[in-house]
């Protein structure tokens, strides 16, 4: 099952995110959250398998501020 580990603001946010995370070796998996087409501005949830979201959270909370 895929978790919610991070809510970006904008797609580039979550695509920086997510390699971040993808080079740690984590499977990552970005969703658009509200209206698709409304382009990079629509904030975008940031999944992981529910295994690896400990692991994630130590990531994320040592490269977002």
């Amino acid at each position: 099952m895929w978790t919610v580990v991070y809510i970006a603001p904008s797609r580039l946010v979550a695509e920086s995110l997510q390699n971040v995370l993808s080079s740690e070796g984590l499977l990552v998996m970005l969703r658009t959250i509200g209206i698709p087409h409304v382009g990079d501005s629509s904030a975008v949830e940031i999944l992981v398998p529910e295994s690896e979201v400990d692991e994630a959270m130590e990531i994320l909370n040592s490269n977002v501020r």
